[in-house]
């Protein structure tokens, strides 16, 4: 309605624009009858805003037609019976032929000439014809107009005045059609407010149905919005995702507790495609869907309001003007560091890539310490990273949490259980996600080999550089080999472990054996 009527009062709408918004007018009575019936206070509200504009309505339809053409000085606007001398110049229009048949035909019987005729050029318009051989019978109110060899031409004042009113007919029908249109596109402009609260008050209504129909087809839950600073989620889901799973598949629900007072950063670590940005877009997605009146997809959720939600996600960047991926990282990190307050939520998807791993690592972590410190920031932020590293923040302030998305090792395979769990994990599987993406064997087996040798530390022998290169080209790892710089103490406790038969050992034994473990790693 609201875009039909910016055409209408800019004057560029047509018939059609005019009949559309008659249609949704046509539909407010029924829509404040149905809502009329149900017991709410909020829809009690709308129903008695709602102004079904019955005359204006009404008017519509008793002037234009149903089917109006696009063009609106070409006529077949206006409805038959609606202005008597439109039906006048229409009757004169559609029957002129008539009554210039009629009128010939009396002309011969008052004249007695029988080949008597009317006929009609541009030059005189209409005229009777009589031939020499009858000319002595014409009376004396036929006016000569043209001599012909073997005929006369004549006009009458009464021929003149219906040529007139048919050849004038069709232009003044398409004026007097196009006048009648303009008196009602206007009358419509002064319904301008009407119309407009009108058009917001069926929107809120279909907004408010979409809700509806979107949490009672996907099982969402009404949420606890307050004015606290608290962000409590049970059993969260991730609205877009969770409809996108193939057949038989089931989303796992992850649990969200996050406060300025105890649980303000959470420090999420895990494999490459195990759900940690999955996790962080669905707490962003539950707490704007509370926030606009929807009903969430949780088991339970109580959620403070929220001044801004920041997000820096996904990687891209700006070539245009000469930006980076990492610049673009940056400047949006920025953003978010000199406008979050204690009421906002942070969501960062990785910070620190694009450049060196220790610059990275940096930056990463003074921004953890830049949120948790700032008094005026202290915002909740959940933060995903492959920087394992930053797990010992935890260890170094009060309201930072290690949280890791748990993973199932089976077979040299890796089982991704999308479950966020306490602790942090020091393992990315990135390895194992290349392979998943098809990189050749032989690539990366040598990966592996060069990952093996940097988690180590190993040198090489003479201690002058890492081990990194350890082949030629072409040279195949045996992946059975013994390494030679193996740590004593890990060959020893592992002969300690083969020794143990799980079998026949009592739990005081267990226990004793574990201690002289740990005992060893100390």
């Amino acid at each position: 309605m609201e875009r039909l009527l910016g055409k209408i009062v800019t004057g560029r709408a047509n018939g059609r624009d005019v009949i559309n918004l008659k249609s949704s007018l046509a539909v407010l009575e029924p829509i404040k009858n149905l809502l009329a019936q149900k017991p709410f206070k909020n829809l009690a509200k709308i129903v008695k805003q709602i102004d079904v504009l019955e005359n204006l309505k009404s008017e519509i339809e008793a002037a234009i037609v149903e089917t109006p053409p696009t063009t609106l000085k070409e006529g077949g606007l206006i409805k038959p019976g609606f202005d008597k001398e439109l039906d006048e110049l229409r009757d004169i229009a559609e029957h002129g032929k008539d009554w210039l048949l009629n009128y010939q035909q009396k002309e011969r019987e008052a004249t007695g000439i029988s080949s008597l005729k009317i006929s009609y050029n541009k030059v005189f318009g209409y005229y009777l014809e009589v031939t020499n051989v009858h000319k002595g019978k014409a009376p004396d109110y036929y006016i000569r107009k043209q001599t012909l060899v073997n005929a006369e031409r004549y006009i009458t004042p009464e021929l003149k005045e219906w040529e007139e009113k048919i050849l004038g007919a069709e232009d003044k029908i398409n004026t007097i059609e196009y006048k009648i249109f303009q008196d009602i596109r206007e009358k419509v402009g002064g319904f301008t407010k009407e119309i407009q609260q009108n058009s917001v008050l069926v929107s809120e209504i279909d907004c408010l149905c979409s809700f509806a129909m979107a949490a009672y087809e996907n099982n969402y839950i009404k949420p606890q919005v307050s004015d606290g600073r608290e962000l409590q989620i049970t059993e969260g889901r991730h609205p877009v995702v969770e409809k996108n799973l193939p057949p038989g598949s089931d989303f796992i629900d992850n649990d969200t507790r996050l406060d300025t007072d105890d649980q303000q950063v959470w420090i999420i670590t895990g494999p490459n495609m195990s759900g940690k940005s999955t996790f962080l877009r669905q707490v962003g997605l539950i707490v704007l869907m509370a926030q606009i009146g929807s009903f969430v997809p949780a088991k339970k959720a109580k959620i403070g309001i929220v001044d801004r939600i920041f997000t820096r996600v996904g990687a891209s960047d700006n070539l245009a003007l000469g930006e980076s991926t990492f610049l673009v990282e940056m400047n949006e990190t920025a953003n978010i560091l000199n406008n979050a307050t204690p009421k906002s939520l942070i969501l960062l998807d990785e910070i620190g890539r694009g450049t060196s791993t220790f610059d990275g690592l940096s930056i990463a972590w003074s921004v953890v310490e830049y949120i948790h410190n700032n008094t005026e920031i202290r915002s909740k932020t959940l933060f995903a990273t492959h920087y394992h590293e930053l797990t010992e923040l935890a260890l170094l302030y009060p309201r930072i949490h290690n949280y890791n998305v748990a993973v199932e090792e089976w077979e040299d395979q890796v089982v991704f259980l999308r479950k966020i769990v306490a602790g942090g994990t020091d393992n990315s599987y990135g390895i194992y996600v290349a392979q998943l993406a098809g990189l050749p064997a032989e690539l990366i087996e040598r990966a592996k080999e060069i990952l093996s040798n940097l988690e180590a530390n190993e040198l090489t022998p003479n201690s002058k550089k890492p081990k990194l290169a350890g082949r030629r080209a072409g040279h195949r790892v045996n992946k059975n080999q013994t390494n030679l710089f193996d740590k004593p103490q890990k060959n020893k406790i592992e002969e300690e472990m083969k020794g143990v038969d799980v079998n026949n050992i009592t739990p005081l034994q267990a226990l004793q054996k574990l201690n002289e473990l740990k005992q060893m790693i100390k």
